[in-house]
């Protein structure tokens, strides 16, 4: 990646709103979208109904990086389930190659919606989705010869309700206002992860959850260890409180891991609030 001048373009971890701010830097990172290697990032805005209007804006940023090969998929998704609007946000970071990521892409939120006590019972849905996602994952991989497997860190809006739910070393960080931040995740790889099939039982694709209420919330980070190998959850905050749009936000912790030397994949995702 060459540096330029752009020209256009459930453990709690307390935080001080105190903190001293990053300092600027004064670089940019242009990564040309004709580059099959580039950066690739989108964005949205929604609502959410619960006992209160919840407004909502994320965004995405993907990069290969310094890796011969891209590991991380990610999901964002909005829909309406029984007469609610609900979004999910993932990111799965797969080892061993990207087969196990790139299936809980595709499967984990459908296998969630369609559980039949996911509105009424989301905790208990998203356990025994997670342990029936990684069983029907592991019954498809019968015929491979090479294990592979991925970490997953999701978060789930269902009205005024946000459900964080992890597994593996990838990590989600909220920003709550005037409190600090809470995380979710960052257990080793060797106890929970999605496939891994030599490694049964070892390796469990047990969830750790978090419920919180959106109210008071200003945004959550979900990323990679791509990104948070090199990058403190203070400093990520610190760093995505000075802007305001999601997807600029994503794309600004992206270029600051890779330029702090990451060596991995790094994705993220980030989900603004504002609730009135």
């Amino acid at each position: 990646m060459e540096e330029e001048e752009e020209s256009e373009s459930s453990s709690v971890s307390a935080v001080s709103d105190e903190d001293p701010k990053p300092k600027p830097q004064q670089y940019d990172v242009v990564m040309s979208s004709r580059d099959p290697d580039a950066l690739y990032s989108g964005g949205g805005i929604s609502f959410l109904s619960g006992s209160r209007s919840a407004r909502f804006s994320y965004g995405f940023s993907s990069f290969k990086g310094k890796r011969a090969s891209m590991e991380d998929f990610f999901e964002t998704s909005i829909s309406e389930i029984d007469g609610q609007m609900v979004a999910f946000f993932g990111v799965f970071d797969g080892h061993g190659g990207s087969r196990t990521a790139e299936y809980l892409k595709n499967n984990l939120f459908k296998n969630l919606s369609s559980h039949p006590d996911f509105i009424k019972d989301t905790k208990t849905a998203i356990v025994e989705v997670f342990r029936q996602t990684d069983a029907d994952y592991l019954n498809e991989e019968k015929g491979q010869l090479k294990e592979a497997g991925s970490t997953a860190s999701t978060a789930l809006l269902l009205g005024d309700r946000l459900f964080v739910a992890n597994v593996g070393d990838s990590r989600v960080v909220a920003c709550r206002a005037g409190s600090g931040t809470w995380r979710v995740g960052g257990v080793l790889a060797v106890s929970r992860a999605f496939g891994d099939k030599f490694l049964k039982p070892y390796v469990v694709a047990e969830p750790e959850i978090q419920e919180e209420e959106i109210d008071g919330v200003d945004f959550i980070i979900i990323a990679s260890d791509g990104l948070w190998n090199v990058l403190s959850n203070k400093d990520a905050v610190a760093i995505v409180k000075e802007i305001t749009e999601a997807e600029e936000a994503s794309r600004k912790l992206i270029k600051e891991a890779y330029v702090r030397g990451s060596s991995d994949n790094i994705t993220c995702v980030i989900v603004r609030f504002d609730v009135s």
